[in-house]
């Protein structure tokens, strides 16, 4: 923080909203910290001397003759290998009873890596979920949402992913968690004894809902020091970028901007793709890999959040529930891994992108099956076979609560395939039907 002898001081307000407060001030920076009458601030706008800063507290009793003080800096997070097993709140500062942190200060929000030290991801990130490792590979550097109903158990699966993936560092940015999902992440860590190598940042809805708006890039500062300082493999887990965008939008809105698609800032593309872009695989063997939670409102995935993420990220996971199984599964039509291709059946066994294929085109077919019987059309000896199938493929392989190794993710599909169908009818090559089929006893 800069010398507060050397701060100026401005004790006049031009106008102060819930979020926000406006006054003349010169020499200040965008970003930039202040203090509001002892309340934490950030200059969201500075045109000349015009200055509006938002207010991560609140405006509420703040007069117009408040005290605002000009630190000199952006936010700020001390980075150091002391940060993992801590628990954070918004501003970077320990919540967990522990010591402040000790090491170097660095911005937070700062650009992301240049394209020229960026390598192509080829590295999996094996998560145990079927839904996820057999249809849609993650690969270490991709950028990827969650794309779920409020409803779904998104944490749960978020909180799984930590613990099963092959990882040095996961970083978890909550924003907007109620108290129950809190203390969730915080207890299923601390029994899995894996808190050790997990750093936490945190909002709670008792928390005011600007300071989302810090999580992210908290939680993207302490990333760069374990994958850039450190040649660490990181992934950064981010719930929920809706909350987050819904705090975008407060500040925006009570700035007067002209709004956008569904009440969001004209900015939101620029405001996610500053995080997502923070994805990379470095040529050193550092990485950062992003998953996101982006709750939906009724399944609208044309919302402008979910649609502007879309454009940014490499593919989605789509959480549903299915009748069927009475399974929450990985939906295979509507998730997608853009670049699975470059670890499937490279990083993984041979008959990876084949058993794929043939197990999301058999469902296919069941979906058809079912949309007959729903018609009152008769089904075929064929279409019975299709909805048996459905049904254990869904329970066995595209439920969340699945944790099996690959190699059993193509077994089992295999054993599906042999109980279900002839081998002309999986549609698969010979080579791997002669090496794979399995042999009755």
């Amino acid at each position: 923080m800069a010398n507060k002898a050397y701060q100026k001081v401005y004790t006049k307000l031009e106008a102060i909203t819930k979020a926000t407060i406006s006054l003349k001030a010169s020499e200040v920076a965008n970003d930039e910290l202040a203090l509001v009458n002892g309340r934490l601030g950030q200059v969201v706008k500075a045109k000349g001397d015009k200055v509006t800063l938002q207010v991560f507290a609140g405006t509420e009793g703040i007069p117009t003759n408040a005290e605002v003080a000009f630190t000199g800096v952006p936010p700020m997070l001390r980075v150091g290998d002391q940060l993992a097993g801590r628990i954070f709140n918004a501003y970077g500062h320990p919540i967990d009873g522990g010591p402040e942190i000790e090491g170097e200060l660095r911005e937070t929000g700062g650009p992301s890596v240049n394209p020229y030290k960026r390598r192509q991801p080829s590295e999996i990130i094996p998560t145990g979920i079927a839904g996820i490792d057999l249809n849609n590979t993650l690969v270490s550097g991709q950028k990827i949402p969650f794309f779920a109903d409020p409803d779904q158990p998104y944490n749960k699966v978020m909180s799984d992913v930590a613990l099963r993936a092959d990882v040095d560092k996961i970083i978890l940015g909550g924003m907007g968690l109620s108290n129950d999902d809190y203390l969730f992440y915080r207890q299923t860590f601390e029994n899995a004894g894996a808190l050790d190598k997990i750093v936490f940042f945190v909002n709670t809805t008792e928390e005011p809902p600007v300071e989302r708006i810090l999580v992210p890039d908290m939680a993207l500062c302490a990333a760069e020091y374990f994958a850039v300082d450190k040649n660490e493999k990181v992934l950064v887990l981010l719930t929920d970028m809706t909350l987050y965008a819904d705090a975008l939008s407060i500040v925006s809105n009570r700035m007067d901007q002209i709004p956008s698609k569904d009440s969001m800032p004209g900015s939101l593309y620029s405001d996610l793709a500053k995080i997502y872009e923070k994805a990379v695989q470095l040529p050193s063997g550092g990485s950062i890999t992003i998953i996101a939670v982006t709750t939906l409102n009724d399944g609208d995935i044309t919302h402008a959040i979910p649609d502007n993420t879309g454009y940014i990220t490499e593919g989605q996971l789509f959480l549903r529930a299915d009748s069927d199984s009475g399974k929450v599964i990985v939906d295979p039509f509507r998730s997608l891994s853009r670049l699975k291709q470059h670890v499937q059946g490279k990083k993984t066994r041979d008959d990876h992108s084949q058993v794929m294929n043939a197990g999301v085109r058999l469902y296919a077919d069941a979906k058809n099956a079912k949309t007959k019987l729903e018609n009152g059309f008769d089904l075929s000896d064929y279409d019975l076979r299709c909805l048996d199938y459905a049904k254990e493929y869904a329970t066995r392989l595209l439920s969340i609560d699945v944790n099996i190794s690959i190699n059993e993710m193509l077994d089992t599909a295999w054993e599906l395939f042999a109980k279900y169908f002839s081998k002309a009818e999986t549609g698969i090559k010979q080579k791997f039907i002669d090496k794979y089929w399995p042999v009755k006893d």
